[in-house]
């Protein structure tokens, strides 16, 4: 095993191509993973298609038009884009490395707090005790100074880095001594759902200095402008739409590469990938810490919108409902987690309003459903029917073709 990431296979063992197609997935083929994204195509035109018609039908178009985009529904519709981007986070190490992540919501959490940091030092004087320096709730405490991780989040460029290294770093720390000790399966998924637990029960402590579990709230505005006006509104959905998609290339990117079939094949034959000379472990951490950095990412621009983060982030039942969403969505499709975060989520928008009392368990039906009549996911499904469509549409050229040959030889 070699120190770092090696992808050059040096031994006479099975090429990782090989490994890679020896899998239950129809997603493994060696052929171009960016020319055969019919529905990652699809998906960055409806987005981009958002990011234009949805300004224009709330700044534009007046209230009381039958075609008015209120605020609200503005907010709502950024919140659920970056849960999609989250879910995203997690279908790249799940549906393409095989690791399935029940602390996700942890990244995605302390994304957020790094935001909401800055956003509560944004607010300055025209907190509820004017202090231009300490938070609210440390003022309320008889807090004297501000602690030292506060420092710094009073400019905005040093909270966007925190957004993506403190998810980044805890993803390096705890991947490296994972992976090194051949932690993996049911036990790993454990190990990372005890993290956010455990991170739950700290940020929850007055003596930390996150808020307890009122978490931080009553933020005022982001780089100048306010939070409570329409156009910031607006502005922060097309932001968050433009990160979605530049995620989405970016794990596009990744799982079609060399580095993407090599994380196949740890997926479908991990000992087997070991033995003809990859390292396995650094491909495993690095391919982590790129997915909770892209959660924290999500985590950050979630605050944003919504106002306000508190401990309640963390809970266990959150990282599950991400682990849902892409199940319903479609596992190693890419496009399929944001579907199906975009789907859930709404679902879960309206059974709270018309069905408070059983919205969770309306969750584990849609999931016990899922995986009992679409194992592979709405999307799986629909990229599975996608791809036979082609394969039965290109066999009738291609046999024209052979028999166009042999009259010309």
């Amino acid at each position: 095993m070699t120190s770092n990431i090696s992808l050059t296979n040096t031994t006479t063992q099975p090429s990782v191509d090989h490994l890679a197609t020896n899998g239950a997935s129809t997603f493994t083929a060696r052929r171009s993973f960016i020319a055969s994204d019919k529905g990652g195509k699809i998906t960055i035109i409806f987005l981009l298609a958002l990011a234009i018609v949805v300004p224009f039908l709330n700044l534009v178009v007046p209230e009381g038009n039958l075609f008015h985009i209120s605020s609200f529904t503005v907010t709502q519709m950024g919140k659920y884009l970056s849960y999609a981007l989250v879910a995203l986070a997690v279908d790249l190490i799940w549906g393409y490395l095989g690791i399935l992540s029940l602390g996700h919501g942890a990244f995605f959490a302390l994304g957020g707090y790094a935001m909401g940091m800055y956003l509560t030092r944004e607010i300055g004087e025209r907190g509820v005790y004017g202090n231009p320096i300490l938070p609210d709730f440390m003022v309320s405490l008889n807090w004297q100074e501000l602690p030292w991780f506060w420092h710094g989040f009073d400019h905005f460029g040093y909270a966007a880095i925190m957004v993506m290294l403190v998810p980044g770093v805890l993803a390096f720390v705890f991947g490296f001594l994972a992976f090194r000790s051949r932690v993996s399966g049911v036990y790993l998924s454990i190990m990372t759902q005890a993290l956010t637990y455990a991170l739950m029960l700290a940020f929850s402590r007055n003596e930390m200095g996150f808020g307890s579990s009122s978490g931080l709230t009553g933020f005022k505005d982001v780089v100048g402008f306010s939070l409570q006006q329409d156009g910031t509104k607006v502005g922060l959905l097309v932001v968050t739409i433009g990160a979605l998609i530049i995620g989405y290339m970016i794990c596009r990117l990744v799982i079609s590469s060399r580095l993407g079939r090599v994380s196949m094949a740890i997926r479908d034959a991990e000992l087997r990938t070991r033995f003809t000379g990859y390292d396995v472990d650094s491909i495993k951490l690095w391919i982590f810490v790129l997915s909770a950095v892209l959660a924290g990412i999500a985590g950050a621009l979630y605050v944003t919108q919504a106002g306000s983060t508190s401990a309640a982030q963390f809970a266990p039942i959150n990282s599950i409902e991400i682990v849902v969403w892409v199940a319903l969505g479609g596992r190693a499709t890419l496009f399929g987690a944001i579907v199906g975060a975009l789907l859930i989520n709404y679902a879960k928008s309206w059974f709270t309003v018309e069905f408070p009392e059983i919205w969770l368990f309306a969750l584990g039906g849609i999931f016990v459903l899922s995986t009992m009549c679409l194992p592979k996911g709405v999307m799986g499904a629909l990229s599975e029917r996608w791809a036979n469509k082609s394969t039965s549409n290109s066999e009738p050229k291609q046999q024209a073709k052979t028999e166009n040959s042999e009259v010309a030889s």
